[in-house]
C-alpha cells in the first residue's frame, strides 16, 4: 500500500509586519478548495496569530503537547472551512527557543499524522531564530514573504544566508506583498535575486506578487479570513495564481519529511 506523504511547506519572513500569517491563512484555504487535506501549523510557538485570523479561540494548543497533558488529536482545531490547525500559545516566552526534547515531542506527535494529509503549511515566525530555522531546514519548499521596503528585502536576505550557510537550503521560492504594480515587484525580486547571487551564489525561484490591499486589514479585524469576504478580488485572483503555480512544481517529497524532522530534532 503506497504511503501518503504531505508536502512539508514553510512561510517565513526576515521581518514581521510583512503580510506572512495572511498569506498562510489565505493560500491554505485556497489549497483546501482544491481537494488537498491541509494540515496548518501555527510555528511562531510563543504567540499565537492563526486562530485569530480564523476567528476561533482553541481550548488546547502547542504548550498543552509540549507538557504532555495533551496529545497532537486533543489540540488540533478543525475548522469550518476543512482547515485542520495546530495552535500556538500566546505570550509564553519559554517557548520561542526549542529545545531537544520539545522539538522531539513535536515531530513524533507529527510522525502519527503523515498519511492524513496532503499539505502541511507551517507558519513560522519572523527573522532567524533557531525555531524559525529548524522549521525551515526540515520543510520541501521555503517561501519567503518580502515587501519592497528596504528592511524587509535585507532581513529576507538574512535568513536566507543563515539557511543556506548554516542549514545547506538552497531553494527559497518568493512572493513579493503589498506591491503598487508588477513593476515594483519585479524590481523588489531583482535586488533580493542580485545579492542572493552575488554573495551566496544561489538562484531564488519567483513565485509571484500580490497587491497591496486596503480590506486586509478589515478582514483582519472582522477575523474571517480575506479570501472568503473578498473572493472576486485582484489579491484573491493572484493568490489563486500563486497556489496553482506552486502545487505545479514538483519536489522529491523524500527528501524531507516527518522523518527528516525527526534527524533535525537531534541534530539543530
Amino acid at each position: 500500500m503506497k504511503i501518503n506523504i504531505p508536502r512539508i511547506i514553510t512561510v517565513s519572513s526576515g521581518k514581521g509586519g510583512v503580510g506572512k500569517t495572511n498569506f498562510v491563512t489565505n493560500i491554505a484555504l485556497i489549497f483546501r478548495s482544491m481537494q488537498k487535506r491541509v494540515l496548518l501549523m501555527d510555528a511562531d510557538i510563543g504567540l499565537s496569530n492563526i486562530d485569530i485570523m480564523f476567528g476561533i479561540a482553541p481550548k488546547y494548543n502547542i504548550k498543552h503537547l509540549i507538557s504532555g497533558e495533551k496529545s497532537m488529536a486533543d489540540i488540533i482545531v478543525k475548522t469550518s472551512e476543512g482547515i485542520d490547525i495546530i495552535p500556538a500559545s500566546s505570550g509564553m516566552r519559554d517557548l520561542t527557543q526549542l529545545g531537544i526534547e520539545q522539538k522531539m515531542k513535536i515531530i513524533q506527535a507529527l510522525e502519527d499524522l503523515n498519511s492524513d494529509y496532503d499539505i502541511f503549511l507551517i507558519d513560522t515566525g519572523a527573522g532567524i531564530s533557531d525555531n524559525v530555522t529548524f522549521f525551515c531546514s526540515a520543510a520541501h519548499d521555503n517561501i519567503i514573504i518580502v515587501t519592497p521596503e528596504p528592511t524587509s528585502i535585507a532581513d529576507a536576505y538574512a535568513l536566507i544566508k543563515i539557511l543556506y550557510r548554516e542549514h545547506q537550503e538552497k531553494n527559497f521560492r518568493i512572493v513579493v506583498n503589498n506591491t503598487k504594480n508588477n513593476k515594483e515587484a519585479r524590481e523588489t525580486f531583482k535586488k533580493l535575486s542580485m545579492v542572493t547571487e552575488r554573495f551566496l551564489g544561489i538562484t531564488l525561484d519567483w513565485l509571484g506578487a500580490l497587491p497591496y490591499d486596503e480590506k486586509i486589514k478589515y478582514a483582519i479585524i472582522e477575523q474571517k479570513p480575506y479570501i472568503n469576504l473578498y473572493p472576486t478580488s485582484e489579491f484573491s485572483r493572484k493568490l489563486t495564481e500563486i497556489a496553482k503555480q506552486f502545487l505545479q512544481k514538483e519536489v522529491d517529497l523524500l527528501k524531507g519529511g516527518m522523518q527528516f524532522f525527526l534527524k533535525k530534532a537531534l541534530t539543530t
